[in-house]
């Protein structure tokens, strides 16, 4: 059995929801009747048949705010999530901001790109990024912290409420420390995972301490973590946007592609490129009313 869930927040109509029924009905799925989550927001419809088949069907729907998310309906509701931080918890890429301080933005945020699209090595990429920061005050860090980083919304009510449900949540980012510690302090993840900045006299020397994190740490983490609680990849979540989320993203029972860059966006499950974060509730099955706020 699997189910496919319609999100368009504020704009669901029963009309898309009976051409997505239609879509499964004309090639060869077996369909349920359709079920609320959130009337106007999210709908699940169960089916039988390929999960191959209805993802790429269902992908044809063309109503502007939709997101679909396909799934086998058995281990919906994950028990350990594992998500990247830069332009997936919060709004931003670090490193950028932090080039900006210096009046490296444009030569920084380029080489960030090429990376995200999967065009460079990430760890290269890093090294290279970071050289260029070297000499800048460890209290830069936090000024821009404090001036440029803000959640995405829906974060904490993501993280708050698959706490509340019994999942174990990890922020893992090819980032740095002083960034992702405040902020998964501030979501309230169980574990933050990050790059160490070396500083010496109070400026950057413009390396990254070992080990790197980068996309293969990132999937020894989700296996790892799982193996830990018990868990098979089944019952666990991995969301991210950029090219070296895929290999966790890929790995997990579910795996999100969130605002994704075109590499990470083909490679996942599912994309959710229209709303925010607490749209991974309404694909694990929760409606609005068991959701914790944050």
């Amino acid at each position: 059995m699997f189910v496919a869930t319609l999100i368009a927040a504020g704009k669901l109509t029963g009309e898309v929801v009976r051409e997505a029924i239609d879509r499964l009905d004309a090639t060869e799925h077996e369909v349920g009747a359709p079920h609320w989550l959130d009337e106007g927001d999210a709908a699940d419809i169960v089916f039988q048949g390929s999960l191959v088949s209805a993802r790429a069907e269902l992908a044809k729907m063309d109503h502007g705010a939709l997101d679909v998310v396909v799934q086998p309906l058995g281990d919906r509701t994950k028990k350990l999530i594992i998500a990247d931080m830069d332009s997936t918890m919060i709004t931003v890429e670090c490193i950028d901001e932090l080039a900006d301080y210096a009046g490296l933005k444009p030569q920084i945020a380029a080489i960030t790109e090429r990376a995200m699209r999967g065009e460079i090595d990430f760890a290269a990429a890093l090294a290279e990024r970071v050289g260029l920061l070297g000499g800048m005050a460890e209290s830069t860090l936090v000024d821009c912290r404090m001036e440029r980083v803000r959640l995405t919304r829906g974060a904490r009510t993501l993280i708050q409420t698959m706490k509340a449900h019994g999942a174990y949540s990890i922020l893992i980012s090819g980032g740095f420390m002083p960034f992702a510690g405040p902020v998964g302090e501030a979501i309230g993840f169980d574990k933050v995972i990050a790059n160490e900045l070396e500083i010496a006299n109070g400026r950057l020397t413009g390396k990254v301490l070992e080990p790197i994190v980068d996309s293969a740490a990132k999937l020894e983490t989700l296996k790892a973590e799982a193996a830990r609680h018990g868990l098979p990849l089944a019952d666990t979540l991995a969301v991210g946007d950029g090219a070296n989320d895929i290999p966790m993203i890929t790995a997990a029972g579910l795996g999100i592609g969130y605002h994704p860059h075109p590499a990470a966006g083909e490679a996942a499950a599912a994309a959710i490129r229209h709303h925010d974060l607490t749209a991974l509730l309404w694909a694990q099955g929760y409606p609005r009313r068991s959701w914790v706020l944050g």
